[in-house]
């Protein structure tokens, strides 16, 4: 399945072989263009897979940069791998107890284009138990558009002493929480459900995704379009709902900040 450009505008997607060819890493010139995979439940009902190839902007790589392949997600089955999750599976979330999963969206990123800065890290590997017992079980390989609940030194007067969703990268430490830039294509991935909320991975509280308030603001109607098609599930940027916590904002590496 391929994604129909806007109305009256030049192509800006188009259908991509199953064997994919990794994304090099030019500058100065045009910026560069990523392949997108999508697997999601529709209004109808159906589940569908698609891919696209579009441009690498920041919102996009955000919607589908949280988690990296092999990590568990707590579900009604018990722990299941990232990549093995379907839609139509329900995750433990900490708001709404079980939750179907609606979208899943995924993407390479290489070591020449993952933050499109060629050798500055771009992963966060968080260590096991590097926030207490538990928290992660595991080795954890976060993207970067990855945010944890967690409590923040220094902000809990505008915050009411809530915990609030930070950047991954933000938590960096150097000994429990690492920046990384693997050498080889890692696959990362974010997941959908109807409403915002967190869910578990390997012990840690994740949000699922949520392109933020007003995040249709910062693109053109092309732009908007070509992303709104990856959700088979939502019609207009109101259909994402409300946050169902505070958060941080992801910043890219050009220095622009995503809510």
């Amino acid at each position: 399945m391929t994604i129909p450009p806007a109305p009256g505008s030049a192509p800006d997607s188009a259908p991509l072989s199953k064997q994919r060819a990794p994304l090099q890493h030019t500058a100065p010139g045009p910026r560069p263009r990523r392949t997108y995979t999508v697997t999601a439940q529709g209004l109808d009902g159906a589940v569908r897979t698609f891919e696209t190839i579009a441009p690498a902007l920041p919102l996009f790589d955000a919607a589908v940069s949280a988690i990296a392949r092999g990590t568990l997600i707590s579900t009604t089955r018990g722990p299941v791998a990232v990549e093995d999750l379907v839609p139509g599976m329900r995750l433990l979330t900490a708001e709404r107890g079980p939750s179907p999963l609606l979208w899943i969206g995924s993407a390479t990123l290489t070591p020449e284009a993952g933050s499109l800065v060629p050798r500055k890290p771009w992963l966060t590997r968080i260590m096991a138990e590097a926030f207490g017992m538990g928290r992660p079980l595991c080795d954890v390989l976060a993207g970067p558009g990855a945010r944890l609940l967690s409590r923040q030194a220094g902000i809990e007067e505008n915050t009411g002493g809530r915990r609030v969703l930070t950047p991954a990268h933000e938590m960096a430490d150097g000994f429990g929480v690492i920046p990384v830039a693997p050498p080889a294509p890692v696959t990362v991935y974010h997941l959908g459900l109807r409403r915002h909320g967190t869910i578990t991975a390997a012990g840690l509280e994740m949000e699922t995704f949520h392109p933020g308030p007003g995040f249709e603001r910062g693109l053109d109607a092309q732009q908007l379009a070509q992303f709104l098609s990856l959700f088979p599930h939502i019609r207009t940027p109101a259909d994402f709902g409300t946050l169902a916590h505070l958060r941080l904002p992801l910043v890219t590496p050009h220095g622009r900040e995503l809510a």
